[in-house]
């Protein structure tokens, strides 16, 4: 689709006035009015012109003052601006539009020069508040319209895609009491039951709460049978109705469960918490199977729609660390039910299965590598346990967690030790001259713990404090690694001015992440901080006085940018069935983002100052 150029009103500045009496332009001064006045052309689109989209660099932003124009976004109406409003703001500032800006009928428009506008922000602070909020006004009404239609599409979806319980059925003719213990032992809140009656065959449901009517009944409830108590007025709906359908049908007849057959066999009870949890938040259908998931092949299921999970939240315009927070929680949820699983109980209660690396730190979101280890306890033995983690590094291999290119995996003996051998492999990365040391002390400080007995944990990692306790020679050799991948003299003016086949690539990890990223995790070391997090440490090493306040504010910012940078270019890839990697190419982002990456690799060398001064890493 072409955009096509405006029809100019006139060859010279406005001929009228200007609408400087309404927001943001009457916070102008006289000097900023004439230099718009001057600057603006009003100009007009024809029904269905393509005023902008994201092929074309968008150069004005446009003061509606007759017709109407529709922002569509992935073949949706995202909103649509009517007079006096602005369009292709965002645009403007983020350096591309998000979608194509279309005229719905006869359209009149003052035209704003890019530079003209950018220079009112620069120079008018009033200017620049009015307008950004006008520009979250906006955002947000799109969001909304996001949020609409993403409701309205999982309402159609088929009641099979929401968490569906397994039917458990008891005979109806079964004491209440022996019914309540057994779904005491399986977790249930409620089963199905089993029952004859005038020769037909029924099935009703018993729940927690008809037990309080059990227990009004003159007989005793060990001596009452289920069936007496259990409500045989079910309501049932098919594997192809939608959601929509479901959820209607329990507003009708007012029941919060409803039974989903497959012809004449039940298959599951969907229950009303279940429904809505499914269609206000993917996690919680996750969550949900994981916990119930009774095979390998279950949680493999919930395990993959993890990355759907991630797409909607990031479209949605969820905050990179919240995504990061809420994806992590997920996988610890996997994790620990897929060891479970696999390991015999006498091994989960006498070991620590731990996730390492930015796992371990609650940053990784994407599915990037496998990071894991066990730590045993002494004197412990497993018979077969190496076949009881090479199940577990299959399994997750097959849920979409790639193999660790370190093999850093509970698969390799390094990383499966009892306790008094861990103790002594710390020793040796601690002080010893491995070239691999340093790293492999790295993954470790940021391990966490997901099943097992968490002391193991603990106590390795009291002994690698107290081992490291005086020795700053040592420390600094371990913080040394953050100018490991420091950029060259002149990099950034050489990579920003080189493009296409000739452009270098910007690993957003080595010159981004990891800088602050290691350097946070030193002072970790060297201040024995619990924390794992990076923005933990950061929050705990400002609290103790080791951090300047204004540094770690824009540390927490520049670690956020950075990671949905990140996010952004591996989704990208993943839509182009690309395999995911660090490296961007700078002619892909907005003048905006580069300014912003600039800034963030700004505060970077200002970390690495403070460390290099702090560990004394010039005496080296």
């Amino acid at each position: 689709m072409t955009v096509r150029r405006p029809l100019f009103l006139g060859d010279g500045p406005v001929p009228f006035d200007f609408p400087f009496d309404a927001a943001p332009f009457d916070c102008l001064s006289p000097a900023q009015r004439a230099q718009l006045q001057t600057a603006s052309r009003l100009v007009e689109f024809s029904r269905d012109t393509v005023i902008l989209n994201p092929e074309v660099d968008p150069g004005h932003v446009y003061l509606l003052a007759q017709g109407h124009v529709q922002l569509t976004e992935a073949g949706e109406t995202a909103v649509v601006y009517r007079p006096p409003e602005m369009f292709a703001i965002r645009a403007v500032l983020a350096g591309r539009c998000s979608g194509s800006l279309q005229a719905m009928d006869e359209v009149q428009a003052w035209q704003i020069p890019k530079g003209v506008l950018l220079e009112c922000i620069r120079t008018n602070a009033g200017f620049s508040a009015s307008m950004f909020g006008h520009l979250s006004g906006q955002l947000a009404a799109v969001a909304g319209k996001r949020r609409d239609r993403e409701f309205l599409s999982l309402m159609m979806a088929p009641v099979t895609d929401a968490f569906m319980r397994r039917p458990h059925f008891v005979d109806g003719a079964q004491d209440i009491v022996s019914v309540c213990r057994e779904l005491s032992a399986l977790g249930l809140t409620n089963t199905l039951v089993r029952d004859t009656r005038d020769g037909q065959e029924r099935v009703g449901m018993f729940t927690t709460t008809d037990l309080r009517d059990a227990l009004l009944q003159p007989l005793p409830p060990q001596r009452l049978p289920v069936a007496s108590v259990a409500r045989f007025d079910l309501i049932s709906i098919g594997t192809d109705a939608a959601l929509y359908d479901a959820l209607l049908m329990m507003i009708r007849h007012r029941v919060h469960r409803i039974l989903v057959k497959d012809g004449a066999q039940i298959i599951g009870v969907l229950g009303q918490l279940d429904l809505m949890g499914f269609v206000s938040n993917h996690s919680h259908l996750i969550a949900m199977q994981a916990e119930q998931a009774r095979s390998i092949d279950e949680l493999r299921h919930a395990a993959l729609q993890m990355d759907g999970l991630i797409e909607v939240l990031h479209s949605g315009g969820a905050r990179v660390e919240v995504i990061a927070g809420l994806v992590s929680e997920l996988n610890t949820q996997i994790f620990a039910r897929l060891w479970t699983l696999v390991a015999p109980p006498e091994l989960v209660a006498n070991s620590c299965l731990i996730v390492m690396g930015s796992e371990g730190r609650g940053e990784q979101i994407l599915k990037t590598d496998q990071d894991n280890a066990l730590l045993l306890r002494d004197g412990f033995d497993c018979p077969g346990l190496e076949d009881v983690a090479a199940r577990f590094t299959a399994a997750l291999l097959s849920f979409g967690y790639p193999a660790c290119p370190g093999n850093i995996m509970v698969t390799n003996p390094l990383w499966r030790q009892h306790q008094a051998a861990f103790r002594e492999t710390l020793r040796q990365w601690l002080y010893g001259e491995l070239p691999e040391a340093p790293m492999h002390l790295a993954i470790f400080l940021d391990a966490r713990a997901v099943a097992g007995d968490d002391t193991l944990l603990q106590q390795a990692r009291a002994h690698l404090y107290a081992i490291a306790s005086g020795s700053d020679a040592s420390l600094a050799r371990f913080a040394s690694a953050v100018d490991q991948f420091a950029e060259p003299a002149g990099w950034w003016a050489r990579i920003t001015s080189l493009r296409g086949r000739e452009e270098q690539a910007f690993d957003l990890k080595k010159l981004g992440t990891f800088p602050i990223v290691h350097g946070l995790r030193a002072l970790a070391l060297q201040y024995h901080l619990g924390e794992l997090g990076t923005v933990q440490r950061i929050r705990t090493l400002v609290h103790l006085g080791h951090l300047d306040k204004d540094l770690a504010r824009d540390l927490v910012d520049t670690l956020h940018f950075l990671m949905g940078l990140k996010l952004r270019h591996n989704l990208h890839q993943r839509q182009l069935q690309q395999p995911a990697d660090n490296l961007v190419r700078l002619s892909n982002f907005s003048t905006l983002e580069r300014d912003m990456l600039k800034d963030a690799l700004s505060i970077i060398r200002r970390l690495r100052q403070m460390l290099r001064l702090h560990f004394r890493l010039d005496a080296l």
